[in-house]
């Protein structure tokens, strides 16, 4: 299943020709947003009689074995009567050349958890959604992703919502996925850093600080959180073209998820973002 979020006429196009018989091809027409797209995906998956979801983005490429992997320490910790929220592969950008560890927060810090083996599985609060394979009976109990969000912190929250109620994600050493995370990333201090839009940054801000307001979500992860935003306020500002439009767009994200201004900023979305389609 392809869920197209309002791709241009030529795109479209390529979509239909591309999906071909074995594929169903639901085009939403205009940009909905992540979730949104998600959701459409997921509803159409429970109708199906499906027992578990995949979600993939349109830039990301799974292993021949990432499936099977998931698959396997699903089942092995089903076998020890886990709840799980989500299982997810690690993913490689080939212009960073460095696999990102999983995270998670523990009391007012981040722990960076490496894999030191391929068969390691690691608890994590959250994972990014492409990639992630989702048993249906969880989603039954959390529910569908945040639509309001539009794009950004879409899987971050629906982690989070997922702990709330008692389940746990999980990120598989073994499973291995390419993705690519933003635009041209930036060299800095021998770290490539990936940056995004002014755009996305925008979404990136106000949904962040939008979350911060909720008391559903654990203090201590809203601090940990929030150093990591203003640090990233710092060098997006410094180091992000074009500046002036990165500074502008982060602090209107800022303000307007202070004030609670959610969905797409101006009616119809926005090219180039929230458009990822899902399988």
């Amino acid at each position: 299943m392809l869920v197209d979020n309002g791709s241009s006429a030529d795109r479209l196009q390529w979509l239909r020709e591309l999906a071909g018989p074995g594929i169903r091809l639901i085009e939403l027409g205009s940009n909905k947003g992540i979730a949104a797209a998600q959701n459409v995906g997921l509803a159409q998956a429970r109708l199906a009689g499906c027992s578990h979801v995949l979600l993939l983005d349109h830039d990301s490429v799974p292993a021949a074995s990432m499936v099977a992997e998931l698959q396997r320490a699903l089942a092995s910790l089903g076998a020890r009567g886990a709840r799980v929220a989500a299982m997810g592969p690690r993913y490689l950008d080939a212009r960073q050349n460095n696999p990102p560890p999983f995270i998670r927060i523990d009391g007012l810090r981040l722990v960076r958890c490496p894999c030191p083996t391929p068969d390691t599985i690691v608890e994590v609060d959250y994972l990014i959604a492409s990639g992630s394979l989702i048993p249906m009976s969880t989603l039954e109990v959390v529910g569908g992703m945040a639509e309001e969000l539009f794009i950004d912190y879409v899987d971050i929250e629906w982690g989070l919502r997922a702990r709330r109620q008692g389940f746990q994600s999980y990120g598989v050493c073994a499973a291995l996925m390419s993705h690519d995370l933003g635009e041209a990333p930036v060299s800095f201090m021998g770290r490539s850093l990936p940056i995004h839009s002014p755009l996305r940054h925008y979404y990136h801000f106000r949904n962040a600080v939008w979350l911060y307001r909720s008391s559903a979500i654990p203090l201590q992860w809203k601090c940990v959180d929030a150093w990591r935003l203003l640090l990233k306020y710092g060098f997006y500002t410094i180091f992000a073209k074009p500046r002036l439009q990165q500074f502008g767009m982060m602090s209107r994200g800022i303000v307007d998820g202070f004030r609670g201004r959610l969905g797409p900023l101006h009616a119809g979305g926005a090219a180039g973002d929230g458009r990822r389609g899902e399988r």
